[in-house]
């Protein structure tokens, strides 16, 4: 799920979706009015899953979306060949996220661990270690 929200009120930190992926923005820069023309917005951001650098020229005023984030503590089940398997604390529903990229994260997590997962647009990732 995400919500439209005008490029403008972006700040350094937010997310937004830029090509369908979740980014978290790591640079904007705000062009004055010109003339002829309205202010615009130059926004940087990096993929929370894929770890991508993405950018996008829009207008201060337009409507840009913004992923909206649910962060979940789960608990460590099992660790498989390349993914993990969780059980969420609050819904105890079973899944499986993929291995977390950050080798000092990977090494840290073993069964009976409480992570924290974060849910984007459908998607879930291991963020930290509770």
């Amino acid at each position: 799920m995400s919500k439209p929200v005008d490029a403008g009120s972006l700040k350094v930190g937010s997310f937004i979706v830029i090509d369908n992926e979740p980014c978290k923005i790591m640079e904007i820069e705000k062009s004055k009015p010109g003339k002829h023309g309205s202010a615009k917005c130059r926004i940087v951001a990096i993929g929370l899953f894929d770890g991508n650098k993405r950018s996008i020229v829009v207008p201060a005023d337009s409507k840009v979306e913004v992923p909206i984030v649910n962060k979940k503590t789960a608990q460590v089940l099992a660790l498989l060949q390349d993914t993990i398997q969780l059980m969420d604390l609050s819904t105890y529903e079973v899944y499986e996220v993929p291995v977390p990229e950050d080798e000092d994260l990977r090494k840290r997590i073993s069964p009976g661990v409480e992570v924290e997962v974060w849910e984007v647009l459908g998607r879930r990732k291991i963020m930290r270690i509770k």
